[in-house]
């Protein structure tokens, strides 16, 4: 997927379709789990659709839930989503970032005397 470091780097338009490319991964992440965010809190937490998408909403936006939850099962999932998110926004900030920081060190490493 990345050039090797004796080959040129990668055009600029081709380098904009790579970011887009993992921009659209970490998006489709982002939707996945926000879509287990909602049936979690819409099945344990006994919530309508609406209010469990807000509750996994805020949760991914680092806000934090809205609405109470009713029984253990329910805060367990809470809890276990948040640090499964926190852990996974790790993960997508990598892969958004890492056609950057190949292109940098790319640009660093390449021979520019021919």
């Amino acid at each position: 997927m990345y050039e090797h470091l004796q080959q040129p780097i990668l055009p600029h338009p081709r380098f904009v379709k790579r970011v887009v490319l993992h921009v659209a991964m970490a998006l489709l992440t982002v939707l996945i789990a926000l879509a287990i965010g909602t049936i979690g809190y819409h099945s344990l937490g006994k919530l309508e659709w609406v209010d469990a998408l807000l509750n996994a909403a805020m949760i991914l936006g680092g806000m934090g839930p809205i609405d109470p939850l009713p029984s253990t099962p329910a805060k367990l999932f809470a809890a276990a989503y948040a640090l499964f998110f926190g852990m996974l926004f790790i993960g997508i900030l990598g892969v958004v970032l890492a056609p950057f920081a190949h292109r940098l060190m790319h640009r660093m490493h390449v021979d520019t005397s021919e």
